[in-house]
């Protein structure tokens, strides 16, 4: 899997990058067949919970796409990842799961 991250309007210290790939690396004990992981960090507008995590997951013939905002970056990280496995589940029952 090949994983890109991007820091949208902020410098992302070298800590959160590392969580944030360590992070989406769980995403291959679910589906091996990743193409592509896009992980975007970007400040939001909302008081309560400023911080958003984008991932953009490529899998073949779909773009699976997981937006989570929270108080820290590593919670709306963690919740994506959640959000991601989720819908490669549903993915998956639907495109391999099939007798």
């Amino acid at each position: 899997m090949k994983t890109t991250f991007t820091a949208r309007h902020f410098d992302a210290s070298p800590d959160l990058k590392q969580y944030s790939l360590d992070a989406v690396q769980k995403l291959d004990q679910f589906i091996d067949k990743i193409i592509v992981c896009d992980i975007i960090l970007k400040p939001g507008q909302n008081d309560e919970n400023p911080y958003i995590a984008e991932l953009n997951v490529k899998v073949p013939q779909k773009l699976i796409n997981a937006s989570e905002e929270a108080p820290s970056y590593e919670q709306a990280i963690n919740s994506a990842v959640d959000t991601a496995v989720r819908q490669i589940r549903k993915y998956k029952t639907k495109n391999f799961d099939r007798q």
